[in-house]
């Protein structure tokens, strides 16, 4: 099937969260590791840190305001396409996108003053989104 004809179901997680910066020699603060739902990615260049905005100290250098779609079903690593037929349709919408993937789940965040104009281009193109009562 091709990725611009997959349709996926997703939910939008309820909390606010930021796009963290951390210097490479630091290490990762428990701040980082809380939460319903947060990544830690390490270079040498340093540390991203996704995680809910409330748990952000003051003073660190962060992009707030994120919203997180999660795709529901679990992939197989060589399934091709998945990220795409999801990045896509926010492309084409202008919508920037950052993307985290685990061992069988794709993540995809969105700046929130965007999140309507996103959920609105993944369901045009046939996506499914589900949402919590509050949103």
């Amino acid at each position: 099937m091709a990725a611009a004809t997959r349709h996926f179901e997703l939910s939008l997680l309820p909390e606010r969260f930021a796009i963290t910066r951390l210097a490479a020699d630091l290490p990762i603060p428990a701040w980082a590791t809380q939460g319903p739902f947060f990544s830690v990615t390490r270079t040498g260049d340093g540390h991203s840190v996704v995680t809910e905005l409330s748990l952000v100290p003051l003073g660190v250098q962060s992009e707030c305001g994120w919203r997180v779609l999660r795709v529901h079903r679990p992939f197989v690593l060589s399934e091709i396409g998945v990220l795409a037929s999801l990045a896509t349709p926010l492309a084409e919408a202008k919508i920037s996108l950052f993307a985290v993937s685990t061992f069988d789940k794709d993540y995809l965040l969105v700046a929130s003053e965007t999140l309507s104009t996103a959920i609105a281009a993944l369901e045009q193109t046939g996506h499914t989104i589900y949402r919590s009562k509050a949103e």
